[in-house]
């Protein structure tokens, strides 16, 4: 597969990785009367780009470099406080795993498969998966930056009953910002696993936690 189309696929949100039934905060953002439209959106998706979308890249570009994938559940662990985000970090994880085995087989995704049954946390099995694609670490940056804006934008669209063009527009917007961030994770990730950045999100951390004890929710984090 031309790698090119590969991060097509690996980005597109029809992509069978369970992101679908995740909302990135949003939900609880919403709740909170923090996002009542699209520029409540924007302003959203800005912050969460700039903190745990940088992370997630880093990491994600940093396992398609070829870092051991172990230290970086391990990193992932350490930059992920809230237990309900490990929680679902790891539970994404499973469910790319399965999708990526089946669309670009490889022995490093089963390796990390056995080593950890239970789920290793989601950018560590996207950097894999977009390795096995024959993705640049960049490119698998970019997976992940655009990931981090895009399911909660498409959340959005259904929670608010927004107008997916404003949601569209919103994202349009970021695509500088995009651009940054998928750089400067790129960047990262030539160095050692410690020096990857830990930019933090106090407020997703704790609205998680709430979200997680919520008894009726549409989205599961």
């Amino acid at each position: 597969m031309n790698a090119s189309a590969a991060l097509l696929l690996l980005a597109d949100g029809r992509f069978p990785a369970g992101g679908h039934a995740h909302s990135g905060g949003v939900e609880a953002a919403v709740k909170a009367g923090r996002i009542q439209d699209a520029a409540g959106l924007e302003r959203f998706c800005t912050g969460r780009l700039h903190t745990a979308g940088l992370t997630a890249a880093a990491l994600v570009a940093a396992a398609a470099a070829g870092h051991d994938p172990l230290a970086l559940d391990e990193a992932a662990d350490a930059r992920t406080p809230s237990p309900a985000l490990r929680r679902t970090a790891r539970k994404l994880g499973r469910q790319l795993m399965r999708a990526a085995r089946a669309t670009w087989p490889g022995p490093e995704l089963d390796a990390l498969a056995a080593a950890l049954p239970k789920g290793a946390h989601q950018p560590v099995v996207l950097g894999l998966a977009a390795r096995s694609a024959g993705l640049r670490p960049l490119d698998a940056a970019y997976a992940a930056a655009y990931e981090s804006v895009s399911g909660p934008a498409t959340a959005a669209v259904r929670l608010l009953s927004l107008d997916p063009f404003d949601a569209t527009a919103v994202l349009a917007r970021l695509a500088p910002a995009t651009d940054d961030v998928a750089q400067r994770a790129a960047q990262a990730a030539e160095g050692d696993i410690a020096g990857l950045p830990a930019a933090s999100a106090p407020l997703l951390d704790i609205t998680a936690e709430q979200h997680a004890a919520w008894d009726v929710r549409l989205f599961a984090s």
